[in-house]
């Protein structure tokens, strides 16, 4: 009723919060084109006095940006290709198939959500650093320095994802039985249903699952900072970025670190663009709020 007699108080609302959610992407595009002594100076201009590019070469000049895109895309397409795999599978057996413990299994994956993320860092990095026959390491994971040496460092502690197996069993449950069963008296195994009856039915869901796991994979800092410190040639994008305010004039400091965000930002922008009509739907669908 209230929708019906002020609808202009529901486009207010979504307006506002379109605007709070793009001007601050759009002042960091401007920003990264302001020159020397521009950003941070009162009273505030919006707009850069001459679109200046040098903050994108001298970022991509400190930044090594090859090296750094590379390692950034290769565990980003490691972690998500594995989150997806063992979500889809996980989440059928747990939504589709009975076995004993089956609750009790998922009663686990939903206790993995509950704990903070932080809190299980320091026991990864050891054990990757004691990693049977790995980076001179012997068989009882000794003498050498594990996988703190590779960009599989960077991918390893993420390659299974509890809110994905949540997220696609929940969605699974959803499917009718009479369709597998259809399939089954068929002839079909376990392995075809599920990949050519159930897999084509939550591409939706898929997607929304791979763009949520890309952009948690492209941005994250403190594990890839950490691991870093151990070996810098595995660093990613974002911990160089926050490392180029130690190696600019402080004059140019804000409009240059803004330069490496936008270049890491577009990535991720582009593949929602292209994806956007699929998220859209596996959100609905999945009920994902």
């Amino acid at each position: 009723m209230r929708r019906r007699r002020f609808p202009w108080l529901s486009y207010l609302v979504v307006v506002t919060g379109a605007v709070l959610t793009v001007v601050p992407f759009l002042d960091m595009v401007m920003t990264s084109f302001k020159g020397p002594g521009e950003a941070g100076t009162l009273p505030y201009r919006f707009l850069p006095e001459a679109f200046d590019l040098s903050n994108y070469r001298a970022a991509i000049q400190q930044l090594n940006l090859p090296v750094l895109f590379r390692n950034s895309v290769v565990a980003t397409a490691v972690i998500t290709g594995s989150v997806l795999l063992t979500s889809s599978l996980a989440g059928y057996a747990l939504a589709k198939l009975r076995f004993r413990g089956r609750d009790f299994v998922f009663r686990c994956v939903l206790s993995t959500m509950m704990f903070p993320p932080f809190l299980f860092f320091v026991p990864r990095f050891l054990i990757l650093v004691h990693w049977p026959l790995a980076g001179g390491n012997d068989l009882l994971g000794r003498g050498g320095s594990g996988l703190t040496a590779s960009v599989l460092a960077l991918a390893v502690p993420f390659l299974v994802n509890g809110f994905g197996i949540f997220l696609m069993r929940q969605f699974m449950v959803s499917i009718p039985d009479e369709v597998l069963e259809a399939a089954r008296i068929d002839g079909a195994g376990e392995f075809a249903v599920w990949w050519r009856i159930v897999m084509p039915q939550t591409t939706p869901v898929l997607v929304t699952l791979g763009l949520l796991t890309f952009v948690d994979a492209w941005n994250e800092y403190i594990w890839a900072l950490l691991v870093s410190t151990a070996d810098p040639d595995v660093m990613t994008l974002p911990v160089g970025i926050q490392l180029l305010q130690d190696h600019v004039d402080p004059a140019r400091t804000m409009p240059v670190v803004m330069a490496g965000l936008v270049l890491s930002v577009l990535p991720v922008l582009v593949l929602f663009l292209l994806l956007q009509k699929y998220y859209v739907r596996g959100v609905m669908l999945s009920g994902l709020k």
